[in-house]
């Protein structure tokens, strides 16, 4: 039986108790209008209770039957980057595969992390079957998917869905770039892009399943800028979306810093889309997500929430409308898998305070 759902003897403790005290009251009501009560209508009374009861409980299984076989979903961790508790790709990769697969929601998410050789998978074999790849690692020309795009396109066509955490948003122009706008639609361009460090507040949440349980919030990431979406927007919804501050990014131009294009959208004030969804021409979905530089934000419930309902939707699931649950990780927790020897001194005090790239 799988974790999280109950069992026929439980869906009757919790729907005959329900049910019969509402024969009861039905049977009262016959007594307070002065009707004969008799054995025969009591019995009369209780064949279509007992029918809904039935009919409830085979509605019920048929749900759970829905998805009795576990989705799978695939993280693709990259190699060690930025030093302790920054782009830690495979310790935030097991986190999130640990809470989709505690959420009671027949998940069965893994990570893939060959540390001497990080890697797109080496062995086709540990794509069979999955719903969806979650990629996070190093971008640019070091992105793991840059050699694998046919690999990638044959899973899209079967309807396997790819989100890109963080640094993964990034590819270098050309096949690989057109093949994100097809993949996820959108990603981090150089020398129009921009990876800020700043606290932008996301006040408003579109009407989109992937944002169903997630409260209004803040939270100081970097969160890339000024990104390069398909022509139109066309099958892309924005998710967390912001107006920077005027004075975000540097005067003096730098790749990834500060842009010429970057600065004029901030001084338009553009409202800077740092998370999206795509549904894509051939049915598959896609999301880009450009927080998780640093490794301590997962324990902010909507981040993380908001995270592991994209990953949800481009599986294909349905979102439940408080979203997918998971616990607030303990530090104890964040600590755990880090590529990097434990450095108190780079963990932040306060993840909400406005700090600037220096």
């Amino acid at each position: 039986m799988q974790a999280g759902k109950p069992s026929i003897s439980q869906i009757s403790v919790r729907l005959l108790p329900v049910s019969i005290s509402n024969a009861f009251r039905v049977n009262n009501l016959y007594s307070t209008a002065g009707l004969k009560q008799s054995t025969g209508l009591f019995s009369e009374l209780m064949i279509p209770i007992r029918k809904f009861i039935s009919l409830a409980i085979l509605a019920y299984l048929g749900s759970l039957g829905a998805h009795a076989e576990e989705t799978k979903i695939l993280f693709v961790a990259g190699k060690k980057s930025h030093g302790f508790f920054a782009h830690e790709h495979n310790a935030g990769s097991l986190l999130l595969a640990k809470c989709l697969n505690e959420s009671g929601l027949d998940f069965n998410a893994s990570v893939y992390h060959d540390p001497e050789d990080p890697s797109w998978p080496k062995d086709d074999a540990v794509l069979d079957g999955v719903s969806a790849v979650v990629i996070y690692c190093d971008g640019g020309k070091r992105h793991l998917a840059n050699d694998h795009v046919g690999t990638i396109d044959t899973l899209q066509s079967q309807g396997v869905g790819v989100g890109c955490l963080h640094y993964a948003v990034e590819t270098i122009d050309g096949a690989t770039s057109d093949a994100f706008l097809r993949w996820i639609g959108g990603y981090y361009q150089l020398y129009k892009s921009v990876n800020p460090h700043w606290s932008p507040q996301f006040e408003a949440l579109p009407d989109h399943p992937v944002a169903n349980g997630v409260e209004p919030f803040g939270i100081n990431d970097e969160w890339y800028c000024n990104m390069r979406f398909r022509e139109n927007m066309e099958g892309v919804t924005p998710i967390l979306s912001a107006i920077p501050p005027l004075d975000l990014l540097p005067e003096k131009d730098h790749h990834h810093n500060s842009t010429p294009d970057g600065r004029a959208a901030v001084a338009r004030g553009d409202p800077q889309h740092v998370m999206w969804v795509s549904e894509n021409e051939n049915g598959s979905r896609g999301f880009g997500f450009t927080g998780g530089h640093y490794h301590d934000n997962w324990q902010d419930d909507n981040f993380r929430k908001v995270v592991l309902n994209a990953i949800a939707w481009i599986a294909g699931r349905e979102i439940p409308p408080n979203g997918i649950p998971s616990r607030t990780p303990t530090k104890e927790e964040l600590l755990e898998n880090q590529d990097y020897p434990i450095d108190e001194s780079r963990i932040r005090d306060d993840k909400y305070a406005d700090r600037r790239r220096k």
